[in-house]
């Protein structure tokens, strides 16, 4: 195995060329027929528009329906979601909403139309989510083999955002940054009842009475029947479904086929996999995202000068956790979902992952995430680029875990997913902004002078990269200690047997035969 480390002198200089490429910044205001693919580095549009985030909450469910996680569970998941993401392309195709990203069992979408016409905008949104619920509640039909319906959760809020690239390494699609992105994603992970759930600006856009709960105040059948009166979309749930059912006919999902990827996760080429060419093994998930981005960016989206900053910030950010993860610790990037980034490591074989090897590095990696963050925090500070009260929510666990792309060929989204990917974000949400958090699994798998620092909490503040390099030394050292002191101790013996005498009588040696 190649050494993964991380040096602080790489670290600079790769922030330094993050920031020179954001020295110049342009944020535009959003007009009718903007094209936001393939944004450059230093350009963002400010977008007014209401944000839809769906949850599909029985994912879980799906992947802990037997004890043991095994194949045929990961491929009744995928099927699961696979159809589910092409009956909700279609759906967003058809009402004209910008799909932002499918990550797993999340959805996010955004709409711009009608213009000039927010109440509309809010009305349509609400339409296109009973839709969406409606739909699922369907596609999850098999007569060879019946899956569940999706249990839906939907969250919607309306305001201002930025829209910048998503991706490195040619993988680009937009990214909205601002509040109203990030309260339509907590309404949808506000809780486990199904429904729709507005903010209470969303609400008051339409009239609605503002509630105390926003997380258990879901829409009822004569709101949503009045959404849909509004909005007055052309099309239904039977022509969805009926379009849908059709491209399966055409382009058939196919099995789910597994094989493991020579460690590390590095070399992956994550577009060249499909249902047929899939990847499955023991492996880390690591979560980490950025505390305080979403009150960062409310705070600096109206006004040109403030905003060039945030985007700047991100670029930066962004740049450096993706390069710790793929770069030092030879790990992969699956996607950023938001101000979130969401990676995978390994280390071992194909046929064998060395599991304490990937733990331990796993944690060195999230070190290193947090030591390259406030790195690059002071060299941005440096420069005289606002970076507000930022901080980094980090997150890992240890499983085996499934790694594909969804859809159809020409749009094929990645997926990687498993009960391990879901616990590693739920360890991330459990942390504030100086906090890392290790699964319970991966902290089994890690050497004790590791899994001493999280304790039963298994949760550190400020674990930096040093932090981790001087338990695993301070153990070695112990280590070598205690085999030294057993070499002397087994030496003593030796040397303490080499002068003792048979505990018997001395007599006359019998002489061997042949000689005299």
């Amino acid at each position: 195995m190649a050494s993964r480390t991380w040096d602080q002198s790489a670290a600079k200089e790769r922030i330094a060329a993050r920031i020179r490429e954001v020295e110049s910044v342009e944020v535009r205001d959003y007009v009718r027929e903007t094209d936001l693919t393939g944004l450059g580095n230093g350009l963002a549009y400010r977008v007014d528009g209401v944000h839809l985030y769906v949850d599909i909450l029985n994912v879980a469910e799906m992947l802990n329906t037997t004890a043991y996680e095994g194949t045929m569970v990961h491929r009744r998941t995928l099927r699961f979601l696979n159809q589910h993401y092409r009956a909700v392309r279609r759906i967003l195709l058809a009402v004209d909403a910008i799909q932002i990203d499918f990550h797993n069992q999340r959805l996010h979408a955004v709409f711009t139309k009608p213009y000039d016409d927010e109440a509309a905008r809010v009305h349509r949104a609400i339409a296109t989510a009973q839709l969406i619920i409606d739909v699922l509640h369907l596609t999850g039909e098999d007569e060879d083999d019946p899956l569940p319906g999706a249990q839906v959760r939907v969250g919607i809020d309306s305001g201002v955002a930025l829209a910048v690239n998503n991706g490195r390494r040619g993988h680009r699609e937009p990214l909205f940054l601002g509040p109203p992105a990030n309260l339509a994603a907590k309404r949808a992970g506000g809780g486990s009842a199904t429904g729709i759930y507005l903010t209470n600006t969303a609400r008051a856009t339409i009239g609605l009475d503002e509630v105390d709960d926003e997380d258990r105040s879901a829409l009822g059948g004569s709101e949503i029947a009045l959404s849909q009166e509004e909005a007055d979309l052309d099309v239904t749930v039977e022509k969805i479904v009926d379009e849908w059912r059709k491209g399966l006919e055409k382009n058939p999902i196919g099995v789910f086929e597994f094989s493991a990827h020579t460690p590390p996760f590095k070399d992956l080429d994550l577009e060249l996999l499909t249902p047929a060419n899939s990847r499955r093994q023991d492996a880390v998930s690591i979560y980490a995202d950025i505390d305080g981005f979403t009150n960062y960016v409310g705070d600096r989206v109206a006004a040109d000068e403030t905003a060039e900053d945030v985007v700047r910030v991100l670029h930066v950010l962004r740049g450096e956790l993706d390069a710790v993860i793929h770069s030092d610790f030879a790990g992969r990037k699956i996607r950023f979902i938001g101000d979130c980034i969401h990676g995978v490591l390994i280390e071992g074989t194909a046929a064998t992952t060395d599991a304490s090897q990937t733990a331990t590095n796993a944690m060195l990696c999230a070190g290193a995430l947090r030591s390259s963050f406030e790195l690059a925090l002071s060299m941005l500070n440096d420069e005289g680029i606002d970076v507000g009260e930022l901080g980094l929510a980090i997150g890992v666990e240890y499983g085996v875990i499934a790694i594909t792309r969804l859809g159809v060929k020409g749009e094929m989204i990645r997926c990687c997913i498993s009960r391990a990917v879901l616990q590693s974000e739920i360890e991330q949400l459990r942390c504030n902004g100086s906090q890392t958090a290790i699964g319970a699994t991966a902290k089994t798998h890690c050497p004790e002078a590791i899994a001493s620092i999280f304790g039963d909490s298994r949760r550190k503040t400020n674990l930096r990269y040093e932090t981790v390099i001087a338990a695993l030394e301070k153990e070695n050292s112990q280590k070598a200690a205690a085999q030294s002191n057993s070499l002397l101790r087994q030496a003593s013996t030796v040397a303490a047997a080499g002068f003792t005498f048979p505990a018997k009588a001395a007599g006359p040696s019998k002489t061997p035969a042949g000689f005299a």
